[in-house]
């Protein structure tokens, strides 16, 4: 089982990032929000699970082992498998995501793709009985999240301005990579990267 890697990003696509160690490139699929804090030739630590199903073997990955543990809970709930579990984690984000299965929102969970209602329904029944979201919320104390925090502002600007996340994530990450800005974003950086990203979006419309 590979519970984690260690090494230097190769590459960021939509939905995944290629990570290499020891020579070898891993493919992870990741939550939006992480991939958008990742840069081209940027040193790395990724926890990560194996699914391997009939149709496919892949390794999914995020930059904190709470936000792992999380995905991998979601998927004690019948019918959930890896990918609605990701897209949970990558739409709401793990707090979010907590504070909407303590709280019996399942409208919040519905708006992450590939998940109905009566989906999000089952999914509050379950882990509340299944999974201590306490523990969870203590694991978000624990954790030190290696995330980008100026990229997170743009991204969260552009949801507020209407954007899809993974939409505003890609913006954002292609603009970073077109300005080969491999360096974390600062407070001063967040005014003008919004700026180009949004002209770069408004004239992909």
């Amino acid at each position: 089982m590979i519970a984690s890697l260690n090494g230097t990003i190769a590459a960021v696509t939509k939905d995944a990032a290629i990570i290499e160690v020891g020579g070898v490139g891993y493919e992870v699929r990741m939550p939006s929000s992480d991939l958008a804090a990742m840069h081209i030739g940027q040193k790395t630590t990724v926890f990560t699970r194996l699914a391997v199903s009939q149709d496919a073997i892949a390794l999914y990955g995020f930059l904190s082992k709470m936000a792992k543990d999380l995905f991998l809970s979601l998927q004690k709930v019948s019918g959930i498998g890896p990918k609605v579990a990701l897209s949970l984690v990558s739409t709401l984000g793990p707090t979010q995501l907590m504070s909407a299965v303590a709280n019996g929102d399942a409208a919040a969970l519905s708006k992450a793709p590939g998940l109905g209602k009566k989906g999000a329904q089952k999914i509050i029944l379950e882990l509340k009985g299944s999974i201590n979201l306490s523990e969870l919320e203590d694991g978000t104390q624990a954790v030190e999240e290696p995330k980008d925090s100026g990229t997170e502002q743009v991204v969260e600007a552009l949801v507020s301005l209407g954007w899809q996340q993974r939409d505003a994530a890609q913006a954002v990450r292609q603009v970073l990579q077109s300005e080969h800005h491999e360096g974390p974003v600062t407070s001063q950086d967040v005014p003008q990267l919004l700026k180009t990203t949004l002209a770069s979006m408004d004239r992909g419309r």
